[in-house]
């Protein structure tokens, strides 16, 4: 008798474990600059962005899409697609601002470092091709710069 109630008891706690563990996972869409359509997969909201962006490049590379990316993490950033704030922090969770949508591309000081040695106008003419140009494009409005 003791014995039933202690099972039933265990079993009530492993459920309740269950229903939290379901309620703080959700799907987040990322779009990669470049690629045909969004990614999309269910995470933790407590997963680090770091997390997420290593997990988007390996889906990415799963499927087999094409400009091939790679697997380093610190050459991207994660921003929220709707535009209003800055690039997540890798140490930042991803539940943290709410959002579930949100494009992925890579670092501008990567992007620098890759252009130190072309002329001036190539630089410009890179420069303009970021994500927010890419979004006034697609979206036919303006996006602040700061």
């Amino acid at each position: 008798m003791k014995r039933d109630v202690s099972e039933k008891n265990m079993l009530q706690v492993k459920q309740k474990k269950k229903v939290y563990d379901k309620k703080n996972r959700f799907l987040i869409i990322i779009n990669v600059l470049g690629s045909a359509g969004p990614i999309r997969f269910v995470v933790n909201g407590d997963d680090l962005v770091g997390t997420v962006i290593e997990t988007a490049l390996k889906t990415y590379a799963r499927e087999g899409r094409l400009p091939v990316l790679g697997f380093d993490v610190d050459k991207f950033v994660l921003y929220p697609a709707n535009a209003a704030s800055d690039a997540l922090d890798p140490r930042e969770t991803i539940g943290s601002r709410g959002g579930r949508n949100f494009v992925l591309c890579k670092n501008q000081q990567v992007q620098a470092q890759m252009t130190e040695g072309r002329p001036d106008a190539m630089k410009i003419a890179h420069k303009a091709s970021g994500w927010k140009a890419w979004l006034n494009k697609s979206l036919s409005f303006k996006v602040s710069t700061h």
